[in-house]
């Protein structure tokens, strides 16, 4: 998933940069508020994580100009202002959760994975597609009891299209939020392919993976189980 790190405190955005990373997230990181609006104007984002403290906009205004470049993204607060009014106010105005500092990175992936699940309507994080087994917590697929290696992007791009099952995903949606940019030219279409190739030969070895479906001249989609 892609994430927007907004964050003038240079030490605690590498912090949380490293530990989000190291966690398979793909991550783009603005001091400023400018440097944010450049990035959401540009590009697509599962989350945008979001400082008040900003040196040239208040954080609140910049999360409603946010949520106009980038409405479907899940927006955390991330701040040192601990008063209610703040909270209330960001909460109203758009904003998922609201955490504040000093906080763990842990708890903020906790709160990350639980906004997920609430807005892909899951339970918890083990979703079942056809005879398989997916954790996406623990990152992990099985067929019975059996566990089947995936490689990262697979894992990703698995993750990805369950997350949006039974919703067509071009492409280009595909290569931003796993690989981190747009499709550039043919190459990097022919790339997801290939990826698309493996999983199923992978898992294909298993059991039936008819629900992994191309939609001609668009993408891939999970289709929805009966």
């Amino acid at each position: 998933m892609k994430v927007l790190l907004v964050e003038d405190e240079k030490i605690l955005a590498f912090e949380v940069e490293l530990f989000l990373k190291k966690s398979f997230y793909i991550i783009d990181l603005a001091h400023t508020a400018k440097k944010a609006l450049e990035f959401l104007d540009s590009n697509a984002y599962d989350f945008v994580l979001l400082d008040l403290g900003l040196p040239d906009m208040d954080g609140l205004k910049l999360l409603l100009e946010a949520k106009k470049y980038n409405p479907d993204a899940a927006y955390i607060i991330l701040t040192a202002r601990g008063n209610t009014e703040d909270r209330i106010k960001g909460l109203d105005l758009g904003a998922d959760d609201y955490l504040p500092k000093p906080f763990s990175l842990p708890e903020l992936h906790s709160r990350m994975q639980a906004i997920s699940r609430r807005k892909y309507g899951l339970i918890n994080s083990e979703v079942s597609i056809g005879e398989f087994m997916v954790d996406l917590q623990k990152r992990t697929i099985t067929h019975a009891t059996m566990a089947i290696e995936l490689s990262k992007k697979e894992f990703d791009l698995l993750s990805y299209l369950l997350l949006h099952k039974n919703r067509p995903l071009t492409r280009m949606q595909l290569c931003e939020h796993i690989w981190g940019n747009f499709i550039e030219d043919e190459n990097d279409s022919n790339y997801i392919d290939a990826h698309v190739k493996n999983l199923r030969k992978k898992l294909g070895a298993f059991a039936s993976t008819e629900w992994l479906e191309t939609i001609r001249g668009v993408g891939y989609k999970i289709k929805k189980q009966a």
